[in-house]
């Protein structure tokens, strides 16, 4: 599945780096882009892992993101 998240804290080519490595850590994920300029992390990831969307948003709160 593929899924675009609208993120608030996403400033710089720093952050989107630090986003893209500890989402990427998360097992399922098979993607992640963190894109500065639109605000967005679009991550793939297998739907049919327990409790993934919850462990990408704390991921994303982790390096200091606020969901939207």
């Amino acid at each position: 599945m593929d899924k675009k998240i609208y993120v608030v804290g996403l400033d710089d080519e720093a952050t989107e780096s630090k986003v893209n490595d500890a989402v990427k850590a998360i097992a399922g994920v098979s993607d992640c882009v963190a894109n500065s300029s639109k605000a967005q992390v679009h991550v793939s990831f297998d739907e049919n892992t327990a409790g993934i969307e919850d462990a990408i948003n704390s991921a994303l709160s982790s390096c200091g993101l606020d969901v939207l």
